[in-house]
């Protein structure tokens, strides 16, 4: 795969065990989850919203002395390495590589044969084609002849440099082929051209054009600052004024935010993300200092827009700009924040301004004093809806269907019943036809949740958990029995404890297979080392038998000898294997005996077992 950067690759079974060993003992998982989780100090452990799965109540843990993740939510957990690969859609290679280049760890590189090439996954190789294709672009920009129109336009928007350079802006060339040729020239494939959305196949012939022609080009980053699309503006009137990449394996609108993966730091240190809706409204923003800011791409906020932007912030302020057109945007928009639980307000500029044209305009200090004030969801909700509508009866029946829905989303039956309050007390209308409206609106929701939750098996139920993070859930908290559980979690956490389960041969009395293999494989690493929960995460296989791991060391527990024993005595006690043994003694003793009254009660009852323990099996097998 020569087009590569510099040909040469990184690849899963050419990094030394000592290099990945390496990476994970310099890498801080606390550091790395950071960066998209925002994390509170919780005793020894570090707490926030887990970003698998929607939920208001902090149900993620994470733990520096063991160098681990688990959310006692969706029972997702593991190491470092496992939280990139679930958060990031990447494979082992790619994450050991992220967190290598994170802590300036080298990697070997080799040159790539065909047998290499064919290993690569092909979102490795989008990558690197999306990266070879910005430094066409930008390379265009900064070209004397080619970029000369380009750069000329970025200059009459006031655009420096640094920001030119930082956000590595480019220019297509008016021309059909100009990409292409340049990646065929690389040796990449046409087939991953056209995957990657870069060139798109003719209708009338063969062959394929570039998708961005005579356009500035900006590329979006992911929040490991990899390339993953492209959006593009004419440099005059023409239309479509911009023109994005396409959705593929790498790029999904709905999951990005433009320059959020330059504003992580500032956001995590002001607890604000201004959100703008344009490409230059962004950078406008950058360069006149306001750094902690995101922009959509072409679409409205979405419900994973909102879940990522939880774990940098703790409040956003919506940047619209002051005309209708940005008011419907708004509107669209705030009602997602309400649901899913976060503090947003809404800034709607002067008419005929966006970011851009009012930061040039006014500046720092007057879009500052403009975010001061700000309004709540609510409250614009209400007052757009007030200038809409008017107070007339109808009017003010309008009003409260704008708000009805809104309002049910809000959970905390407290702020719910203060913001009824307050609009009937704006509006003079009956706090009892509000009530009606909003309730009815918050039985039909939950009705929807209940159907999403009742869905067949296969369905995703991200929501389920939100509200009981705390509540053995999943299949994971179900496999096994308690005390099967107490003494894997034992033998994790109090290492002493081993030689015993050996000699009394705990784990023969263990009923879930599960729980079983894991033990065995305890028992097998002889090195301390190789049993740290971090490295025991890296070895087993599957992401059920890894987030048991994580959900049982994660818990501090207080163990000793003496209580281990006390668990160990208990279990072998109640143990169904050492009741079997006892009834075959007797059934033994009751056919020396010939007393086959006494056999025909036992063998029942062994036949009973048998059924009650398949009937079991198959339950956790569901």
């Amino acid at each position: 795969m020569a087009f590569l950067p510099r040909g040469a690759v990184f690849l899963s079974n050419f990094i030394p065990e000592e290099k990945i060993e390496e990476i994970k003992n310099a890498a801080d998982i606390v550091e790395v989850v950071s960066d998209y989780v925002l994390l509170k100090k919780t005793g020894k452990n570090y707490s926030g919203l887990c970003p698998f799965h929607a939920e208001k109540d902090a149900s993620f843990t994470v733990s520096p002395a063991k160098q681990i993740f688990h959310c006692f939510g969706c029972n997702t957990g593991g190491n470092v390495f496992n939280f990139l690969i679930r958060h990031d859609g990447v494979s082992f290679p790619e994450a050991v590589r992220l967190l290598a280049r994170r802590y300036g760890i080298d990697l070997p590189v080799r040159k790539m044969s065909q047998a290499m090439r064919e290993q690569i996954s092909e979102r490795e190789k989008l990558l690197a084609i999306n990266r070879m294709a910005m430094e066409y672009y930008h390379w265009n920009l900064l070209h004397d002849s080619y970029g000369k129109k380009a750069m000329a336009y970025l200059k009459k928007r006031a655009m420096e440099p640094s920001i030119i350079e930082r956000f590595q802006l480019g220019y297509a060339r008016d021309s059909w082929d100009g990409l292409r040729n340049y990646l065929q020239n690389k040796r990449v494939p046409m087939n991953l051209m056209e995957k990657s959305g870069l060139v798109i196949p003719r209708k009338s012939s063969t062959g394929y054009y570039d998708r961005f022609r005579e356009r500035i080009v900006f590329p979006i980053y992911n929040l490991n600052k990899q390339v993953v699309g492209f959006g593009g503006r004419v440099l005059d009137a023409s239309l479509p004024k911009y023109l994005n990449s396409p959705e593929t394996p790498v790029y999904s609108k709905s999951k990005l935010l433009y320059g959020l993966h330059l504003a992580r730091n500032m956001c995590r240190e002001t607890r604000t993300v201004y959100i703008v809706e344009g490409y230059f409204d962004l950078l406008a923003l950058h360069q006149y200092g306001v750094e902690n800011a995101g922009a959509t791409l072409g679409t409205a906020l979405t419900a994973e827009h909102i879940h990522m932007i939880k774990g940098f912030a703790e409040k956003v302020i919506l940047v619209f700009d002051g005309d209708d057109a940005g008011i419907q945007a708004s509107l669209r928009s705030v009602g997602i924040f309400i649901e899913k639980g976060m503090q947003a307000r809404v800034m709607l500029l002067p008419r005929g301004h966006d970011p851009d044209s009012f930061m040039r305009k006014y500046g720092l200090e007057a879009f500052e004093a403009l975010a001061d004030k700000s309004s709540s969801v609510i409250s614009f909700i209400m007052e757009s809806a007030q200038k809409k509508y008017g107070l007339s009866v109808e009017g003010k029946m309008q009003i409260i269907e704008a708000l009805k829905i809104p309002l049910a989303s809000i959970q905390d039956m407290g702020a719910r019943n203060g913001y009824i309050k307050e609009i009937w007390e704006r509006l003079g209308v009956k706090e009892y036809d509000i009530r009606e409206k909003v309730d009815a609106a918050a039985a039909e929701m939950q009705k929807a949740d209940a159907a999403h939750r009742n869905r067949p098996a296969g369905h995703i139920q991200q929501d389920d958990h939100s509200k009981r993070p705390f509540m053995k859930m999943g299949r994971q908290e179900t496999i096994g029995s308690r005390l099967e559980r107490q003494i894997i979690a034992m033998m994790l956490q109090y290492p002493e404890i081993l030689p015993d389960i050996i000699q009394d041969n705990v784990l023969d009395h263990f009923g879930s297979e599960t729980l079983k293999s894991l033990g065995n494989l305890i028992l097998s690493l002889k090195n301390e080392k190789d049993r740290q929960i971090s490295n025991l995460i890296s070895i087993v296989d599957g992401d059920e038998k890894r987030n048991i791991l994580a959900s049982l060391s994660i818990r501090e527990e207080m163990w000793n000898r003496k209580g281990c024993r006390k668990v160990i005595t208990k279990f072998i006690q109640n143990s169904p294997l050492r009741y079997s043994v006892s009834l075959t003694e007797q059934i033994k003793a009751a056919e020396k005996d010939n007393n086959q009254d006494l056999l025909f009660k036992l063998l029942q009852e062994k036949q009973n077992i048998a059924v009650s323990n398949e009937r079991q099996k198959q339950e956790l097998t569901k």
